[in-house]
């Protein structure tokens, strides 16, 4: 566990952090979780708390979140209109054997995006499919449009460690051979961090960004540890025995805070409500209860 804080300490504040603690470890038994990753920055109070935040994960489809942030580098530099129009296909390029692959429409049954195929979509509409409804199709097309490469200059030009991107999704040869998208907590808080303070390339594409990510249709993570009136700008990532969520968290009086939960269970265990029981810790440990 890491707490740092820029604040003075308070005994209250300490006790609070040691019961979100003892909670964490408690949960992490009850759910069976074979590994947890938490990382979480206030802006409040500034204060910033982690538990095996540096561990990697099977990003799932948080690795969506670092396409996006390559998409709005591109738009931010000219490269790339929102407008531009892309063809909607579903045939692409294995980074192992260089053989085509198609994505499994019963896995991906995004009607938004595979109603088009054989047509057009903006780039705009492709970036919100992909985070709102987590569109693999959608995915897979702008890492084509964009590249990996540039992926990765989006994160090391903000200075994001801790995620790594190797591929699209679904890639069967890439992951049978072992090369798979990998997050870790402190990782995604970190690139969260910088679009909620306006720092991914510019006011104007934080804004952008921030306005998909609260349009998301997933909400059994982060949100369901909350009150309704929360509003959560982030994105979700499941696969069989991962559940991950990473948002920004907006309640009336404050400033946000950014939460990152990383889970990975067994196949016998099953996903269950791990991560917004944990939401719902941190919520408290910040003084939730006032906002009932």
């Amino acid at each position: 566990m890491v707490v740092k804080s820029e604040a003075p300490a308070h005994d209250s504040v300490a006790a609070s952090e040691v019961s979100l603690y003892r909670n964490v470890l408690k949960i992490k038994e009850q759910h069976s979780l074979e590994e947890l990753g938490i990382s979480f920055y206030d802006a409040d109070s500034t204060l910033q708390w982690s538990y095996n935040a540096d561990h990697y994960f099977h990003a799932a489809s948080t690795m969506k979140l670092a396409v996006l942030l390559g998409v709005f580098r591109e738009v931010e530099r000219g490269q790339l209109s929102l407008d531009a129009p892309v063809h909607v296909r579903n045939r692409f390029t294995s980074i192992v054997n260089q053989e085509p692959f198609m994505l499994d429409l019963a896995r991906d049954a995004d009607p938004n995006v595979y109603g088009h195929l054989g047509k057009t979509l903006t780039v705009r509409e492709l970036a919100y499919w992909m985070i709102t409804l987590s569109s693999n199709l959608a995915t897979n097309l702008l890492v084509d449009v964009i590249g990996i490469p540039t992926i990765q200059k989006a994160l090391d030009e903000l200075e994001i460690d801790g995620i790594r991107i190797l591929r699209g999704v679904e890639d069967q040869a890439a992951f049978e051979a072992g090369l798979n998208n990998e997050v870790t907590a402190n990782g995604l808080m970190k690139l969260l961090r910088v679009i909620a303070e306006g720092k991914a390339w510019s006011p104007a594409a934080s804004e952008e960004m921030m306005k998909i990510m609260l349009d998301q249709q997933y909400r059994s993570g982060i949100p369901a540890g909350l009150p309704k009136a929360a509003r959560v700008a982030h994105k979700t990532g499941n696969i069989s025995t991962i559940h991950h969520d990473a948002g920004i968290v907006y309640l009336d009086g404050r400033k946000p805070y950014v939460l990152v939960i990383l889970t990975q269970f067994d196949a016998v265990t099953g996903r269950g409500t791990a991560v917004a029981e944990l939401s719902r810790d941190v919520f408290n440990t910040l003084g939730g209860s006032a906002y009932e």
